[in-house]
């Protein structure tokens, strides 16, 4: 279970964000943030392998490395500060509709949907939306989905192709080239509790429909 500790080392790791200080620390790391985050991804992709058999059932699979990648990036930092973990079909990195976890010294991040689409897959998305567009709409107003998330997230097109114009009168989600959601909650009130997993799947929960929506495009790419 996350306990204080868990976040006293994200917060001092902020404070002291170099090798040295995260190799004199790294049993704190394995011992109070690494194993307890696993375990949660274990009880996460029980759940989740029961929603889609396609994603993998290994929690270390589903974590992204604490190492920063720093070869184009200004901030030279080389670790981040909160743990953080992707699960869909086909790997943590892959182009499927997912869900995301992150958690930090102060917060739980949670969310998901469609993170990236190359150009052939964003097309397919558009002209599934452009013939279910009532689904996608219903998604995206619906009380429990917007008390929580509140809108669709993502990067947006300023153009769109001349045959889906007529579908964007009717909505203009169907400019966005990302198509996902996200928020945050404290985690102070969850330290030493089970309930932090009902939680998080409570907001995944809300992800899901987002997700089989999706999912449709590339289910019939595999037919």
């Amino acid at each position: 279970m996350i306990t204080e500790d868990y976040s006293s080392f994200f917060k001092e790791l902020a404070e002291n964000n170099e090798k040295t200080w995260f190799h004199a620390n790294k049993k704190r790391y394995e011992t109070h943030v690494k194993m307890p985050f696993l375990a949660i991804l274990e009880q996460l992709l029980d759940r989740l392998i029961q929603w889609d058999d396609r994603i993998l059932p290994y929690p270390k699979k589903a974590l992204f490395r604490i190492n920063r990648d720093i070869r184009f990036a200004k901030d030279k930092s080389p670790y981040n500060t909160m743990m953080k973990a992707g699960f869909s079909p086909g790997g943590r990195k892959s182009e499927f509709p997912g869900y995301y976890l992150g958690i930090d010294a102060e917060q739980v991040h949670v969310g998901g949907g469609l993170f990236m689409a190359s150009p052939e897959v964003l097309k397919k998305v558009r002209i599934h939306i452009a013939n279910n567009m009532e689904g996608l709409v219903k998604l995206a107003e619906d009380k429990n989905f917007t008390s929580t998330f509140g809108t669709l997230q993502g990067e947006k097109s300023k153009r769109l192709d001349k045959t889906l114009l007529s579908a964007a009168e009717k909505s203009e989600l169907i400019y966005h080239k990302q198509f996902y959601v996200f928020t945050q909650f404290p985690i102070a009130a969850f330290y030493g509790s089970t309930q932090l997993f009902d939680e998080i799947t409570k907001h995944f929960t809300l992800v899901r429909p987002l997700n089989q929506y999706l999912d449709c495009v590339f289910q019939q790419q595999t037919q």
